[in-house]
């Protein structure tokens, strides 16, 4: 088979691009920064970096955990093993990327599209469990000190069942009222 040109691949990858309407920019040949708007993680930037035999994808999704670190890194590969076209990784580090790569003849708008969209799902389906398991302590202690002050809990709404005591029961479930 043929390898692909740089610059025929940033053709299919721009075409892509803007045919699902997402922002990017092109900063070098072979060379794509990509926005991904979430609901849990607003945004994900997603890399796009043409290699001599594929294209690499890599996105970062969260610094590296306070705590629980083995907890978290069981969480992802455990999620490894379902995941289509990404896997979680961690930089030296500890910070939790996404990565893969895909051989230049499968660089189609139909498999960047597949591809970008598991890179989304998975950073922002799991985040705010990540950040529960490698962030508890400073979200319960962030949440007790903007009570504490009259502060707005606005955005950590999403972790009140988790970081909220009134919420709990003593058995460690969401109480119901």
């Amino acid at each position: 088979m043929t390898r692909r040109s740089v610059e025929e691949l940033d053709a299919v990858i721009d075409a892509a691009l803007r045919d699902a309407d997402l922002v990017h920019e092109h900063p070098a040949a072979g060379r794509w920064l990509v926005d991904l708007p979430g609901t849990k993680k607003l945004k994900t930037v997603c890399g796009l970096v043409v290699g001599e035999h594929a294209l690499r994808v890599e996105a970062f999704v969260c610094r590296q955990p306070d705590e629980n670190r083995e907890q978290l890194w069981t969480y992802l590969l455990q999620h490894n093993a379902r995941m289509y076209g990404v896997a979680y990784s961690v930089d030296a580090v500890g910070d939790v990327y996404l990565t893969g790569r895909l051989p230049h003849a499968a660089v189609t708008a139909e498999e960047l599209d597949r591809v970008l969209g598991a890179v989304l799902s998975y950073a922002d389906d799991h985040f705010n469990t990540m950040l529960e398991i490698g962030f508890g302590t400073s979200i319960k202690r962030e949440w007790a000190w903007r009570v504490k002050r009259g502060e707005s809990l606005r955005n950590l709404e999403a972790f009140a069942d988790f970081a909220d005591p009134t919420r709990r029961s003593a058995g460690g479930t969401v109480d119901p009222s």
